[in-house]
């Protein structure tokens, strides 16, 4: 098994579970094209991501079948947070400072980012 953390995903890796996300369950042949047609990938490439998605326990494939074992919204969890952890020494303010430097957000996202904040909020306290 990696010494990889099984909730960091490269990039291609997660471009690569995103399919299985939004698919699954789904054949591997069924993968494979999926693979070609939306990273360009070539068979062996996705067997190879497949095989090494499994042994960090994010995919499973089973009798031909792929699942996911993680769900998206774990690994886009950690993602994040180690995003937080690495640019912004942990400081969710920070991030969420540069984030609004560098875009605006309309009145709905707004509200919505007040009610995440709310709800956050009041699980802690």
């Amino acid at each position: 098994m990696s010494n990889q953390e099984p909730l960091r995903l490269a990039e291609g890796e997660y471009r690569f579970a995103c399919l299985v996300w939004d698919h699954e369950p789904l054949p591997s042949g069924q993968l494979v094209a999926l693979a070609a047609d939306a990273l360009g990938w070539k068979k062996s490439t996705t067997y190879t991501v497949l095989k090494k998605l499994c042994e960090r326990g994010v995919l499973q494939n089973r009798d031909g079948a792929v699942t996911a074992l993680v769900k998206r919204e774990a690994v886009q969890c950690a993602e994040s947070a180690a995003v937080v952890d690495k640019t912004f020494g942990g400081s969710l303010p920070r991030f969420v400072a540069a984030f609004l430097n560098a875009k605006t957000i309309s009145d709905e996202e707004a509200a919505e980012i007040r009610a995440l904040l709310d709800a956050a909020h009041d699980k802690e306290g």
